[in-house]
């Protein structure tokens, strides 16, 4: 596989050996038992192409490094000319990488690698607009994703939030400690949630609890915790949480946090605002892959 130039802005494209298989899988769905019966009746084998991936609205790309994989699965020799990686903004019509490859692998790879393009940049890309928004409100709160991602893509949607200048809360169950209201309630109560679950975790695993109120987070800041999660608190409220919480925990917001509100959240002063539907509700970004005939 032959890659010119640096696909991956920030450097942190997850291991191929994460998302390989998933590409690999798709393109098999796509070509089922007989193959590409429209591109291997126009074809011949030994014809080749080139093409370009083109951005026909603007945003931030993300998983091109997927997508040009799709690409060497069906033709090993095919090579590849970034012109802006991964992290990296398009306006319409700006060119993301160009694909010299069998023309058969080209248009057969087509679908799978912009399914994966699209999807990923949609997902940067509306990252990157409240990254923005929040910035321009003069705030520094840090934008997270959340464990609502689609199934099989929580790496990916996930390196995607990075790509657009976000960053990532927990990636599962097992890499931090969140206690929520359904856990203390099992418990019998917060101070029983927290006590067992600092007994039973290692030194270097964090701790968060979510609260709805600020008796909730009295109560909290009395006890062993890294991190309180401020649920659907705004205004004046969300304001005197932080100012309680000043040097003693990291703050996060969450809950109907959108391109509107999120500036808002921010200037109160949280730490973080995390953001189910940068990964379960972004919408695709408008790319495509043209063809040179000349």
């Amino acid at each position: 596989m032959r890659l010119d130039g640096h696909l991956g802005a920030r450097g942190d494209t997850p291991p191929a050996v994460v998302w390989s298989a998933a590409v690999e899988a798709e393109l098999r769905c796509d070509l089922g038992h007989a193959g590409d019966l429209t591109t291997d009746a126009i074809l011949a084998p030994e014809a080749r192409g080139e093409a370009v991936f083109r951005a026909r609205e603007a945003g931030c790309v993300a998983g091109l490094p997927i997508a040009l994989y799709a690409f060497t699965v069906l033709d090993p020799t095919a090579e590849f000319e970034v012109s802006v990686g991964d992290g990296g903004r398009v306006e319409p019509g700006d060119v993301m990488a160009t694909v010299r490859c069998q023309g058969r692998a080209l248009l057969s790879a087509e679908r799978t690698a912009l399914n994966y393009l699209g999807h990923l940049s949609g997902v940067a890309s509306v990252t990157r607009r409240l990254v923005d928004a929040v910035r321009a409100a003069g705030a520094t709160t840090d934008v997270v994703c959340t464990r609502k991602t689609t199934p099989g893509f929580r790496a990916l949607e996930k390196y995607a939030v990075r790509c657009g200048g976000g960053a990532n809360h927990r990636f599962g169950l097992d890499d931090a400690i969140l206690i929520k209201d359904n856990h203390i309630a099992l418990a019998g109560g917060i101070d029983e949630a927290v006590s067992r679950v600092r007994g039973r975790s290692g030194h270097m695993v964090k701790v968060e609890v979510e609260v709805d109120t600020l008796e909730q987070l009295d109560a909290v800041l009395e006890l062993d915790v890294d991190v309180v999660l401020l649920d659907n608190m705004r205004g004046e409220r969300l304001a005197e949480a932080v100012r309680r919480c000043k040097g003693r925990v990291v703050t996060e917001a969450s809950g109907g946090i959108n391109l509107d509100t999120g500036p808002i959240v921010a200037q109160a002063g949280v730490d973080l605002m995390s953001v189910g539907w940068l990964t379960h509700s972004a919408p695709c970004l408008d790319i495509g892959l043209d063809i040179d005939v000349t």
